[in-house]
C-alpha cells in the first residue's frame, strides 16, 4: 500500500517533466524561426479543429491550420500549427517564419518574443508547482509511514 503513494506522485512527475519538455523545446523552434530571418510566403491548405473533454468536464476546442510553402532552395515544406487566427482560411496566404535547418517546424505566428517568454515561463514555472506538490506529498507519506514503523518491507 505504501507504494502507491510513491509511484503516482512519480508518474505525475514524470508526466509533467515530459510536458514542460514539450513546451521548451517549441517555445525554441518558434524562437528560433524567428531569429532566422527567413520568411516564406506561405499557403493555408486546411483547417480543422479537434475537441476534448466533455461528459463531466468542460469541452476544449482547438483550431489547427495545415500551411504549405517553398524554402529558398525549393523544397516543398508541410507543416500544422495550433493556435493560429481563426480569420485564416483554406487558401489564404500567410508569412512564415521558419530555420534554414529545420524547416518543417516554421511557424505563421507573428513576432512577439515577450509574449512567447511569458507563456512558456508561466507554464514551465505551473509545472515545477506540481512537481514540488508531488514531491511535497512523497516526503509527507515517507514521513508517515516511518512513524508508523510499517513492517512491509
Amino acid at each position: 500500500m505504501e507504494a502507491f503513494f510513491y509511484v503516482v506522485p512519480l508518474l505525475m512527475i514524470g508526466l509533467v517533466s515530459f510536458s514542460a519538455f514539450t513546451v521548451i523545446r517549441r517555445a525554441r523552434d518558434i524562437s528560433s524561426a524567428w531569429g532566422s530571418g527567413l520568411t516564406a510566403e506561405a499557403r493555408c491548405l486546411r483547417t480543422y479543429t479537434t475537441t476534448s473533454g466533455g461528459g463531466e468536464t468542460s469541452v476544449r476546442t482547438t483550431l489547427h491550420h495545415v500551411y504549405e510553402f517553398a524554402t529558398r532552395e525549393g523544397r516543398l515544406v508541410r507543416f500544422d500549427e495550433t493556435g493560429g487566427p481563426g480569420t485564416t482560411i483554406e487558401g489564404d496566404f500567410v508569412t512564415v517564419h521558419y530555420a534554414a535547418d529545420r524547416p518543417e517546424r516554421a511557424t505563421a505566428k507573428a513576432p512577439a518574443r515577450g509574449k512567447l517568454a511569458a507563456g512558456t515561463g508561466c507554464l514551465v514555472t505551473f509545472f515545477a508547482v506540481i512537481i514540488l506538490i508531488c514531491l511535497g506529498f512523497m516526503a509527507a507519506a515517507y514521513t508517515v509511514f516511518g512513524a508508523m514503523g510499517d513492517p512491509v518491507p
